[in-house]
């Protein structure tokens, strides 16, 4: 047995203390508009140039520049008279708001919402609960509205997850042939990016965005145009109101909000309004069996416990609850992506 010599410890334990600091710094380059400005003028800058552009002091842009070069997401070149500045690939496809594949909005979100619950995670731990009403103040017993406590919160926690099936859904709804159904109903849906995704594989689908009544008037009203006509919606609360039939339902993410009772009843309603030969798509992150890993699912289950009532899943978890519900010939594929896909038959 090795001595705590051979452990490189001081490494690991300064790696991971840096990860909030890490995080802190993209997040504070983004919210400023470092990625965009760079963007925009198409050419490098100086930290005179972008500070006096972003109303910010030199010398806090100088160390917040340096910091990004450091973690490669700026660029810097050294003249005779000053350092000038410039986007890396990953800046310009991921962090600029421009982008189709920006993660923006994301980033936005858990700086500005997920760490101020993060603060509270020994009290998350001690209590096995949410810690909204530490937070924010808000009761932490209904999960969605304290995270729709404004339309501001809705519409940045929207965004958010848009930009997520920006660069995931296609992965998770080519994970099996999805295209012998046409009759779509995609339970809180959102912002419609994965519904977009969805009619963009299957051309010949219909996807129904089921959710809130005020998450549908802003999806209508700043994510999805009249336009797109083979995205519909329908308003209501899945938990009380009736779901309509339809050929397959999809759920992303949206287990994992909940404890087994509420997944249990959720998917009853489902497995009845299905029609025979139809299923369910869970779109989710997977645990390895033994709950090993992969460690972003292990953190992604964290984050359940300080903001939701829910928790992270293996895959024979899930279809356990598939099968509980009446649902069978479960299919499982993981994606290598961040999230992965479990298809149930009725």
């Amino acid at each position: 047995m090795g001595s705590s010599e051979d452990l490189d410890y001081p490494q690991i334990i300064v790696q991971y203390s840096n990860g909030f600091l890490i995080s802190k710094v993209m997040f504070t380059a983004c919210e400023l508009g470092v990625f965009d400005l760079l963007l925009e003028s198409g050419k490098p800058l100086s930290a005179d140039a972008i500070a006096a552009r972003l109303g910010a002091s030199t010398m806090g842009m100088e160390r917040l520049l340096e910091a990004c070069v450091g973690l490669k997401l700026l660029a810097v070149e050294i003249t005779q008279e000053e350092a000038l500045y410039r986007n890396t690939e990953i800046s310009n496809v991921y962090l600029t708001k421009s982008s189709p594949k920006s993660q923006y909005h994301i980033m936005m979100y858990y700086s500005n919402t997920v760490y101020l619950c993060w603060q509270y995670l020994a009290d998350a731990v001690r209590e096995g609960r949410n810690q909204y009403k530490r937070a924010f103040g808000i009761s932490s017993k209904d999960p969605f509205g304290a995270m729709y406590r404004s339309d501001e919160e809705m519409l940045k926690f929207m965004a958010g997850q848009n930009s997520v099936w920006s660069i995931c859904g296609r992965d998770v709804l080519a994970a099996f042939d999805l295209s012998p159904f046409t009759q779509i109903y995609d339970l809180g849906g959102g912002g419609g990016a994965l519904a977009r995704e969805c009619v963009s594989l299957y051309p010949n689908s219909m996807v129904t965005i089921y959710d809130l009544p005020k998450v549908v008037q802003v999806a209508k009203e700043q994510f999805v145009s009249p336009e797109e006509r083979q995205i519909a919606f329908h308003e209501g609360d899945f938990f009380i109101d009736s779901i309509p039939e339809a050929e397959l339902y999809i759920l992303s993410k949206i287990l994992h909000d909940w404890d087994d009772g509420k997944c249990k009843q959720l998917l009853a309603k489902v497995y009845k309004a299905c029609k025979p030969g139809g299923g369910v798509l869970l779109v989710e992150s997977l645990l390895n069996e033994d709950k090993s890993g992969p460690v972003e699912t292990q953190l992604y289950s964290m984050n359940m416990l300080v903001q939701t009532e829910g928790k992270e899943r293996t895959a024979a978890e899930y279809s356990k609850l598939l099968e509980a519900a009446g649902f069978g010939v479960i299919q499982v594929k993981k994606t290598g992506k961040l999230y992965d896909a479990v298809l149930g038959r009725k």
